[in-house]
């Protein structure tokens, strides 16, 4: 009898439709506990790289499997993902680094050749372009439209930071030396190296070596021959001088300026294989560079006017960009130590900004006789040219 009870209540369960889902609801709650507890257990004792390991696209998937899991399971995905995907995050130094610029990433070729001046050009543009870049999150990467070409010690610095507080220009700070040095690496290559823009603002970069390199307005012309130039320029003789001192700050050992000037003291003939002077018959450069693009492409900024008047000079190179003149004497301040203007906001900055001390070096004697000798010298250029340009400098 009692057997026959049991057999009748173990039908009734059977056939009760109600009973069988519970029962079987039961079951399947005691298997994902029993996974729960494996997927726990087994979290626990993975190596921590293989969580936090960003590059391996398996390991990942694995992840956010469990971490998906965890919260569908748990109803604690907070506690769960936070165990899974603990890791250590970098400071803002590390991203920052000091406002530092990465380092422009250069062909093969020979450190040799100038390789103070390369250093002291990276020094100068290492400031504030990274605090751009790194904010400026969205656009995208294109070619120049307009290239500072030279000339070396003529004040490129000095215009290239003044132009970046236009909100409409992005420019690479150090030197990408591409349409000299590194041309073999490719316009990819390149173009990875400009800051992203938005629609309507102008990419630039400034390499002062491009106005005396050859190849450079070929190669220029080939990659667009709608690149607008600016040449900023200065009075020759000061301008040997200033690039003299520059390498004697870096080689103290160098002959003295004299020596180096002329090939013969006695006859009183220069030597025009010195770059340092021969980058200042300027009318024998720009000739090079008429063969591949009009005057109407080419703006020529002075370095005197520049330290005079900044703002004047700015709003030439803003009308010539096509900008509006945003950048006035507002934005200028003359520092009476250096000799020269400052800004009383860089790009980026709510603090006055001066070229580093690389910049307004203290020119050394040079014998009267000298100078003069090479200013004898320079006229007939300086005079080709002022025609050429359709603007006299006053040099003379």
């Amino acid at each position: 009898m009692e057997y026959s009870l049991f057999c009748h209540h173990l039908y009734a369960l059977s056939v009760s439709p109600v009973k069988k889902k519970l029962g079987l609801l039961f079951v399947m709650l005691l298997l994902w506990v029993y996974m729960l507890y494996s997927c726990v257990g087994y979290c626990a004792t993975m190596p921590p790289s293989l969580v936090v390991d960003n590059n391996n696209n398996n390991r990942a998937k694995e992840t956010d499997f469990l971490g998906k899991y965890a919260e569908a399971e748990s109803g604690r995905p907070d506690l769960m993902m936070s165990k899974l995907l603990s890791r250590p995050q970098s400071s803002w130094t590390e991203i920052e680094s000091d406002y530092d610029e990465p380092a422009v990433r250069r062909a093969p070729r020979d450190f040799s050749k100038d390789e103070a001046d390369r250093a002291e050009d990276w020094d100068d543009g290492r400031r504030v372009s990274s605090l751009s870049s790194f904010s400026n999150g969205s656009g995208s990467k294109k070619l120049p439209q307009a290239i500072i070409i030279g000339v070396k010690k003529g004040g490129t610095r000095a215009l290239l930071e003044f132009l970046r507080v236009h909100p409409d220009i992005r420019a690479v700070g150090a030197e990408p030396h591409f349409f000299d040095r590194n041309y073999d690496n490719g316009m990819d290559w390149y173009r990875d190296l400009m800051p992203k823009t938005l629609e309507g603002q102008i990419t630039m970069e400034k390499t002062p070596s491009y106005f005396v390199t050859r190849e450079a307005p070929a190669r220029i012309y080939a990659m667009s021959r709608d690149t607008k130039l600016i040449v900023v320029v200065r009075d020759p003789v000061t301008r040997a001088i200033s690039d003299y001192t520059q390498t004697l700050s870096k080689k103290p050992d160098i002959p003295t300026f004299e020596s180096l000037t002329f090939k013969n003291r006695t006859t009183g003939l220069i030597d025009t294989s010195w770059s340092a002077i021969q980058i200042g018959i300027y009318a024998k450069h720009l000739d090079n560079w008429l063969q591949f693009f009009p005057m109407s492409q080419i703006l020529f900024v002075s370095g005197e006017r520049l330290i005079s008047d900044p703002a004047g000079e700015l709003g030439r190179v803003q009308d010539f960009l096509g900008l509006k003149r945003i950048i006035t004497d507002k934005h200028f301040y003359f520092n009476q130590t250096k000799g020269f203007p400052c800004l009383k906001k860089a790009e980026g900055s709510s603090k006055p900004h001066c070229l580093g001390k690389t910049k307004g070096r203290t020119h050394p004697n040079i014998h009267p006789e000298v100078v003069q000798r090479l200013r004898d010298f320079y006229r007939p250029f300086n005079m080709k040219f002022y025609q050429m340009t359709g603007h006299n400098f006053g040099w003379d």
